[in-house]
């Protein structure tokens, strides 16, 4: 059915691992905490959630959001991994400084990210596919002085790589610059992810742990149809972490989940479609 290999699943009747997103909604069902939920229930693992924002938007972009209060978001957080417990989380659209400073306040305090037994991948959500901000310029240094040090990987676009470092990667060479200093704002990991390098037919990912890079190769995908693809890959590591995988296990993973999707992706709406992580059901 497959040539991508698949997480191991519980048994019937057996509880799952578990894993949060803390991400903003996306009404149109293509990105967000709906990616994350669809990768997440696809690879078998049970998913959380704590909800950052709720969005206005379809395939042709977003025209509004409306952000859920810090107190909230954290208590979202803590009444979930207090009760049900969690093997890994993710980050995704976090809209303003103050929701950063009690997103990273609750993983410290719940013992997420960094140093701990249970990863955090941080994907630094800006703004979306079309341009349209998803987080306050103001609360870019905030990312990076306060969640950004928490995170066991951190996962930008190169849009999202230029506004958090300032290097535009147009090369390997800039891609590497831009990785180093990622890691040098605090994350154990940096994966400065190549999918937005529309000038080159390969799409390489760039893994950096401060000693060693790791590239993650696979031919472009020809498709306008990636909505989501960022969400989906940051959620199949996080799913990957959570098995155990190690980091560089996990984004080798993650590489060939998205890119299955995208190469099963669909049209939907008048813009743009879904990554399909469906494609695990569909029919042959």
């Amino acid at each position: 059915m497959t040539d991508v290999p698949l997480l191991p699943t519980a048994a019937t009747g057996s509880t799952p691992i578990r894993v949060m997103t803390i991400a903003g909604s996306d009404s149109g069902g293509g990105a967000g905490i709906q990616a994350d939920l669809r990768t997440f229930a696809l690879l078998g693992l049970h998913a959380c959630v704590a909800v950052t924002a709720v969005t206005v938007q379809n395939s042709l972009g977003v025209s509004g959001f409306q952000e859920i209060t810090p107190d909230v978001v954290a208590a979202q957080m803590r009444c979930v991994i207090d009760d049900i417990g969690i093997g890994a989380a993710k980050t995704g659209m976090l809209a303003s400084a103050p929701i950063i400073d009690a997103v990273a306040a609750q993983c410290r305090e719940s013992g997420l990210g960094r140093g701990s037994d249970v990863p955090l991948v941080v994907d630094p959500v800006c703004a979306s596919m079309h341009g349209d901000p998803l987080l306050a310029t103001e609360a870019l240094d905030t990312l990076r002085d306060t969640l950004i040090p928490l995170a066991t990987v951190v996962t930008p676009n190169l849009d999202e790589v230029r506004l958090i470092t300032g290097i535009d990667v147009v090369d390997d060479a800039t891609q590497r610059d831009a990785a180093r200093v990622l890691h040098g704002l605090g994350a154990q990991w940096a994966l400065v992810k190549g999918g937005h390098l529309r000038s080159s037919d390969r799409s390489t990912d760039l893994l950096y742990d401060g000693t060693e890079f790791h590239e993650f190769d696979h031919v472009r995908i020809d498709t306008p149809h990636d909505h989501g693809a960022g969400d989906t890959l940051a959620a199949a590591i996080t799913a990957a972490l959570a098995h155990g995988y190690s980091v560089p296990d996990a984004v080798a993973f993650a590489k060939s989940w998205v890119s299955k999707g995208l190469a099963a992706a669909y049209p939907l709406g008048a813009g743009h479609g879904p990554v399909n992580p469906l494609w695990r059901v569909s029919r042959p």
